[in-house]
């Protein structure tokens, strides 16, 4: 298995959440390179290859959005997540026309962003398994590979989509704990509005389902909270 960590570059001018992020990632594991603005950015970006960069979009000297097409124009596959406390439609299209992979609305857990970089980093073919991030899970007589998207039972494979794979990792990261519903919206669905919780409720359906054949496993409604995926192996 490679343990090379994976570098990040974090481009951030409120010092303060810069070097809150920045220590949360060294201690998380990954190899972190803080800028304080576009500038020192780009400067920072020419002297190495980073796995993923975080950009602020409000930033002095030079923006996020113009930093994101600087560095695609020399990078094309290199994931860009935006941290932004915009909200409004347009800058959010302005974002993923500018190369943006992902796109974080201020303020956001420590935890959401955690799951948002390995999910953006599942997706560009990143190795799972760096920084210890566990891919096999064991619910009762279930197998569940989140790599592969697949949930296997008694030597049948039921290939997940995407979602029902996102979500069904998600509850196995909390298992016989409370997954909160908002926080699973915000990082499944990317907005927690009610017709994504809506949607939502109908992939917990179709999880439960898929794990209707093991009486040891259940996903319960916790009310007002989310949902706990009960396991008892």
């Amino acid at each position: 298995m490679n343990t090379e960590k994976l570098k990040i570059l974090l481009v951030e001018d409120d010092p303060h959440l810069g070097t809150l992020l920045q220590e949360y990632l060294e201690a998380k594991g990954y190899d972190t390179k803080l800028g304080k603005d576009g500038k020192e950015g780009y400067d920072l970006f020419c002297k190495q290859d980073y796995d993923l960069i975080l950009l602020d979009v409000m930033m002095p000297v030079k923006d996020g959005i113009t930093l994101a097409k600087e560095i695609r124009m020399n990078n094309k596959h290199v994931p860009i997540i935006f941290l932004t406390a915009k909200s409004m439609k347009e800058d959010t299209l302005e974002g993923f026309n500018a190369g943006a992979d992902d796109y974080m609305t201020k303020p956001f857990s420590m935890e959401e962003l955690l799951v948002r970089i390995q999910a953006v980093l599942r997706r560009s073919n990143k190795s799972i398994s760096i920084n210890n991030e566990q891919v096999e899970f064991v619910l009762g007589s279930y197998k569940f590979n989140s790599e592969k998207q697949i949930l296997e039972h008694n030597g049948i494979q039921q290939k997940l989509t995407t979602k029902e794979s996102g979500l069904l990792r998600l509850l196995c990261v909390h298992m016989n704990d409370v997954l909160d519903r908002n926080f699973a919206l915000k990082t499944i669905w990317h907005d927690d509005n009610y017709f994504n919780g809506r949607s939502m409720d109908v992939y917990i359906a179709k999880l439960r389902k898929y794990l209707k054949d093991d009486q040891k496993v259940e996903i319960i409604n916790i009310h007002g909270k989310g949902f706990k995926l009960l396991v008892n192996n």
